[in-house]
C-alpha cells in the first residue's frame, strides 16, 4: 500500500460527493448484475471506477485492488478493450433476462427490458474487443 497522502481534492466537496454517490450506485448495480441477467456487471463496474476516480481516491484504490472487480478495471484502463468472453456472456445473459421478462411483464411493458438491453449490447459491442 502506498504510504503517501492522497492528492489534494481538485473538485468542490459537493461535486466529489455526487461522483462518490454515482460510483456507489453503479457498483451496487454491478453487484446486483452478477445475479440478475438483465443487468450486465462489467459496464456498471467500469462506470463505478470512472466515478470513483473523480469522487474518492480511497474508493478508487479499493476497487482497483478488489479481487473480483479490480482486474476488470485495470484491464480496461490498460487496453481500453473488453474481452470477447465478457461481451459474449453479457449478451447471452441480457438476452436470457429479456426473454424471461417478456413472459412475466404485462404485454405493454414486455418490450422495455429488451430495448434497454439492446442499447447496452450495442454499446458493449461497439467497444474494442481484446482477444486472449
Amino acid at each position: 500500500m502506498d504510504p503517501s497522502p492522497p492528492p489534494a481534492p481538485t473538485h468542490p466537496m459537493w461535486l466529489r460527493l455526487l461522483w462518490l454517490l454515482g460510483g456507489v450506485l453503479s457498483l451496487v448495480l454491478g453487484i446486483i448484475g452478477i445475479f440478475v441477467p438483465l443487468l450486465p456487471t462489467t459496464p456498471f463496474v467500469l462506470l463505478a471506477a470512472f466515478c470513483f476516480a473523480r469522487g474518492s481516491s480511497r474508493c478508487e484504490r479499493w476497487l482497483l485492488g478488489h479481487r473480483v472487480f479490480g482486474p476488470m478495471v485495470r484491464d480496461w484502463r490498460a487496453n481500453r478493450a473488453v474481452p470477447l468472453r465478457a461481451k459474449q456472456l453479457a449478451s447471452v445473459m441480457m438476452t436470457f433476462g429479456s426473454v424471461m421478462a417478456a413472459f412475466k411483464l404485462p404485454l405493454h411493458l414486455a418490450w422495455l427490458p429488451a430495448a434497454c438491453c439492446a442499447g447496452v449490447a450495442a454499446w458493449l459491442w461497439s467497444l474494442p474487443t481484446r482477444r486472449p
